[in-house]
C-alpha cells in the first residue's frame, strides 16, 4: 500500500517538530539543572569568593565566563578548555582580576572587590549544538567595622577593678587613721599626771618605806611629832 505524496509531508513535518520539541524540552531541563553556588554567599572586601557550578555533565568541550548582562568577546572573563597544557585563556574583562577556572567548571576569585560586583554567567558547550548557561547576582560588601561596644566587657572590667581597688585603699587609710587615734588616746590616760599629786605622792612615799630599806626614817620624819617617844621625852626635859 502506498503513503500519498502529500500524507508523507505532513508526518515528516510532524516529527520534526516532535524532535524540535523534545530537543527544546532537554535544553531547558538541561538548563534547569545547571546553577551557580556562591561560597560565601555575601563576600566581602578581600575575601576569596567561589562560584562553584553544579550540575555539569561528566563530557563537555570547553566553558567561559563572563561579567556582565551581555555574553560576548567584551564581557568574557576567561574560557576554559580541558585537556591541554594551558586550558585557561584570559579574556578581555580579566583585567587586574585574579581568577583562577577548574576543570568542574568553576572559578575562583581571589581577593574579591567591591568594583567585582555584577552578574557573573558560565555558558559551557557540550557540542555545537547545545550549550548549558547559568547565572548569579555578586555583591561584595566592604568590610564591617568593628564597633565600640566589642571592648566594653574589658573597658568595664577594668573599671570596677579600679573602683573596688580605689575603695579597697580607701577603707585601709581609715582603719590605720581610727588605730592611731585609738592608740594615743590609751597611752594618753595611762599617762596622765594624778589630779592630787600630794596624795599620790604621799601613797607612794608609803608604799616604798613600808618595804624598804629607809622606811623608818621616812616614816619618823612625816609622823614623829605624835610619837609617844617623843612625848616623854619632851615632858623629862621639862
Amino acid at each position: 500500500m502506498e503513503i500519498p505524496m502529500g500524507t508523507q509531508g505532513c508526518f515528516s513535518k510532524s516529527l520534526l517538530l516532535s524532535a524540535s520539541i523534545l530537543v527544546l524540552w532537554m535544553l531547558q531541563g538541561s538548563q534547569a539543572a545547571l546553577y551557580i553556588q556562591k561560597i560565601p554567599e555575601q563576600p566581602q572586601k578581600n575575601q576569596d569568593l567561589l562560584l562553584s557550578v553544579q550540575g555539569v555533565p561528566d563530557t563537555f568541550q570547553d566553558f567561559n565566563w563572563y561579567l556582565g548582562e551581555e555574553t560576548y568577546g567584551g564581557t568574557r572573563l576567561f574560557t576554559y578548555i580541558p585537556g591541554i597544557q594551558r586550558p585557561q585563556r584570559d579574556g578581555s574583562a580579566m583585567g587586574q582580576r585574579d581568577i583562577v577556572g577548574f576543570p568542574n567548571g568553576s572559578m575562583l576569585l581571589r581577593r574579591a572587590q567591591p568594583t567585582d560586583s555584577g552578574t557573573y554567567q558560565v555558558a559551557i558547550t557540550i557540542n555545537s549544538e547545545w550549550t548549558m548557561k547559568a547565572k548569579t547576582e555578586v555583591q561584595v560588601a566592604e568590610k564591617n567595622k568593628e564597633l565600640p561596644s566589642t571592648h566594653l566587657p574589658t573597658n568595664a572590667g577594668i573599671l570596677a577593678a579600679t573602683i573596688i581597688g580605689s575603695l579597697a585603699a580607701g577603707a585601709l587609710l581609715i582603719s590605720c587613721i581610727a588605730y592611731l587615734l585609738v592608740t594615743r588616746n590609751w597611752r594618753g590616760q595611762s599617762h596622765s599626771p594624778c589630779p592630787h599629786p600630794h596624795t599620790c605622792r604621799r601613797g607612794q612615799r608609803t608604799t616604798s618605806t613600808r618595804y624598804g630599806a629607809g622606811s623608818w626614817e621616812g616614816w619618823w620624819g612625816s609622823h614623829g611629832s605624835r610619837s609617844p617617844e617623843a612625848g616623854v621625852g619632851r615632858g623629862q626635859d621639862n
